[in-house]
């Protein structure tokens, strides 16, 4: 280790003390001298930019100075823990005005903010019981005799914190360690020509302007420096990966002109989309890469990402690419994230291909293939049966749920991996399948939540992307309605004279529930709750109770109405989906278990109750349920928030577009980027500290376009070891997983 190394990989504790560092380890898992002065602040307060509480604007973040009045604490209702309420006041020369502040579990704000202690306040404007409101906005403690004319023009750093270690003792620490460290000594990432080129400030000199501005233009020439330098560590690292990936000698899977694709082909009583066909045809190339030359491809692995929107054929796709590596004497096994899912395909694969899924049954197809299922509560007998199809190769293609990647799964020759959903699995899964493979196997993984074209460059960097856009024939517009209880109570009936509407003209309904019953939790979200709407005490409708509702419901009467959601027994579940599918069920009452996969044509109108509970990207997943049959679908979000409620953003921008790449940008402005990016996998805070993938596109180009240069000149980079060793550093194995979930 050299002596520059060492500097940034000193423990805290010789520099600070054992109490501050125990500390910062314990609250915020800082170890090191270097991991203290990349804890970067969040934001600045800035005398300029004070705002009167009088002139508040929503939705804005602001910046003020008040005197405390009050404070109380209050239990939630609906969920564990508290909530404090500070009232504070201003007094400035546009006049006084008195805001609440509300902190949950604010323990150390009930400390802290005793009536007539004096703070700067800093955060977003929101709305809450028809008021304007601050949640958990950052403060400053100032001097009593501090005004909004005495504080200091240097912007005051405000850093992300915990309730044991607010940003003043953080800011604390980190100035003490800037007074401590030799900065100079510590190894610079960037290379000296980027340096050069760009301008950038000097290692030594970043951190003291980052941490320690004496204005704005120093704090802001800091960050662009730190934020280069992390879209750099990250692209460099994907590119690598690539590199690496390249490497690989796969098996090639050229196919046959005459074989079990082209007689598929042959059958299908459709033409392709030209998206599906240009696809396609890219992803042939990749599975025959090499085949002229040898078994071994010189092009390593294919390793495509296919988005596309809800209904756009990406299934097909995949399933041509499947045929293709069977016609080459392989097989192909596809990773759905539910049992309903995996399910669902292996009834739609095999019904698509018809008897060329039978080879070897009586009626079966010559040139054909044969299809196992395998999730986690097949019986014993289905179980040992897929188990034997896919050791023998007998099944060309494997369709399950984890189960597949259990160490009794074996495959005669996995030649390719298909990833559905591919958010709702970490880079081990995909690698516990790959290694199941005699060779590399090649990968296709699919999303329908469309991913704006620099996430997919900064979480799937490793991957090509592929997209359809276009929908098939025969596909009909799916028209979305918010349906606002609170300012027209008399609609709730009119949903369900709506519903028998469709029912009567022969269609089917699905009912969407934010909740399963009373004691049970949210399966609506796969993050948090929306900020806004925190500390609320209405009440969530659940599956449970709306089915006993709609069988009491006069609109209904004489209707089949059933349940569906996580907690039923897998066996229940088959059954309610079959007749469901089947058109014995007029209404399923379900939870977000339908969300992806669920294929039933005749299903027309989408109730989504508590529409506000649930994501953008969630919303317009669950809508493409309706609308598969050729019949147009209708969406009702319902709603409960009145009209100028935050919330009520989300679900109008869903029932405004069926662009679901324009409703993407809007969730990443409305989300916090670390849950879009899958950061919430490793501790909750975004991997990404400065770089804000929708904000900086030309930086993250810039950025790929160097990494590859450096790893196309240096694959090792060997004549970088400061930027290999800050790679390793940053890109842990925990924080890299992230890259892949997206």
């Amino acid at each position: 280790m050299t002596t520059r190394t060492a500097e940034g990989a000193l423990p805290l504790e010789r520099l600070l003390g054992k109490a501050s560092a125990t500390a910062l380890e314990k609250y915020l898992g800082l170890r090191t001298v270097a991991e203290l002065l990349n804890y970067f602040p969040r934001r600045y307060l800035n005398r300029g930019e004070l705002t009167p509480i009088s002139g508040l604007p929503f939705d804005e973040d602001v910046t003020l100075i008040a005197r405390v009045l009050s404070v109380s604490n209050r239990r939630m209702r609906q969920r564990k823990g508290s909530i404090t309420d500070v009232v504070i006041s201003d007094d400035t020369s546009a006049g006084t005005g008195t805001l609440k502040i509300s902190f949950f579990n604010g323990w150390r704000a009930e400390k802290e903010l005793r009536p007539g202690a004096r703070a700067m306040f800093s955060g977003k404007v929101g709305f809450f019981n028809r008021a304007l409101t601050l949640t958990n906005p950052d403060y400053v403690l100032l001097d009593d005799e501090g005004t909004a004319e005495s504080v200091a023009l240097a912007p005051i750093p405000v850093y992300p914190a915990v309730a044991k270690l607010p940003s003043w003792k953080i800011g604390n620490a980190i100035s003490a360690l800037l007074d401590a460290v030799q900065l100079d000594a510590l190894s610079d990432p960037l290379p000296a020509e980027i340096l050069s080129r760009e301008k950038f400030l000097a290692l030594d000199q970043a951190y003291l302007m980052i941490h320690r501005p004496a204005n704005t233009e120093q704090w802001q020439r800091a960050r662009d420096r730190f934020r280069y330098q992390e879209a750099l560590l990250l692209q460099t690292a994907l590119a690598r990966r690539r590199a690496q990936t390249k490497a690989q000698h796969a098996v090639a899977r050229p196919g046959l002109s005459d074989g079990l694709l082209a007689a598929f082909d042959a059958a299908l009583p459709f033409t392709l989309t030209d998206g599906q066909r240009a696809v396609g045809e890219q992803i042939s190339a990749e599975l025959a890469a090499g085949a002229g030359d040898s078994a071994a491809s010189s092009e390593g692995p294919m390793h495509r990402l296919l988005q596309g929107e809800v209904g756009s054929g990406k299934t097909l796709v995949a399933l041509r690419a499947m045929l293709q590596v069977i016609d080459s004497g392989g097989q192909a096994a596809l990773l759905a994230p539910t049992e309903v899912l995996a399910a669902q395909h292996y009834q739609s694969i095999r019904k698509t291909l018809g008897p060329l899924a039978e080879a070897g049954m009586l009626g079966g197809d010559e040139q054909g293939t044969q299809l196992a299922l395998l999730t986690g509560t097949m019986n014993t007998a289905a179980k040992k049966a897929s188990l034997l199809a896919a050791a023998s190769g007998q099944a060309g293609i494997v369709i399950g749920t984890h189960a597949l990647l259990s160490d009794q799964v074996q495959f005669f020759d996995l030649g390719l991996i298909v990833v559905d959903e591919q958010h709702r699995f970490g880079v081990e899964q995909r690698d516990a399948l790959r290694l199941k493979a005699a060779h590399p196997p090649h990968l296709l993984v699919m999303t329908a939540t469309p991913i704006p074209r620099t996430v997919a460059m900064t979480v799937f960097g490793d991957l090509e992307t592929s997209v359809l856009k276009e929908l098939p024939a025969g596909r009909a517009p799916i028209s979305s309605f918010v349906v606002g209880l609170a300012e027209n109570p008399g609609w709730s009936r009119r949903i369900w004279q709506r519903s028998r509407e469709e029912i009567d003209a022969g269609h089917q309904v699905y009912v969407v529930c934010p909740r399963i019953g009373e004691q049970e939790g949210s399966e609506a979200a796969s993050g948090d709750e929306p900020e806004d709407s925190a500390g609320e005490s209405r009440e969530l409708t659940s599956v449970i109770e709306m089915v006993e509702q709609l069988r009491r419901e006069p609109s209904l009467v004489g209707c089949r109405i059933e349940a569906l959601h996580g907690k039923l027994d897998p066996a229940e579940k088959s059954r309610v989906m079959a007749d469901f599918a089947a058109g014995l069920v007029h209404v399923l009452v379900s939870t977000t278990v339908i969300e992806v996969g669920v294929d039933v044509p005749n299903a027309t109108l989408m109730v989504i109750m508590d529409a506000d509970r649930f994501g953008i990207s969630q919303l317009h997943q669950l809508r493409g349920r309706v609308g598969r049959g050729g019949l147009p679908g209708t969406a009702l979000l319902v709603t409960e928030l009145e009209p100028e409620h935050p919330s009520r953003r989300r679900i109008d921008a869903v029932a405004a577009t069926t662009d679901g790449f324009a409703l993407s940008q809007e969730d990443l402005k409305l989300r916090r980027e670390g849950d879009i990016l899958g950061a919430s996998q490793s501790g909750g805070r975004s991997a990404l500290r400065l770089l804000r993938v929708l904000d900086h596109e030309e930086l993250i180009e810039q950025a790929r376009a160097d990494a590859s240069a450096l790893i196309a000149a240096d694959p090792t980079l060997s004549a970088h070891p400061d930027l290999e060793e800050a790679i390793e550093a940053s890109l842990n194995p925990e924080k890299e997983a992230f890259l892949e979930r997206g």
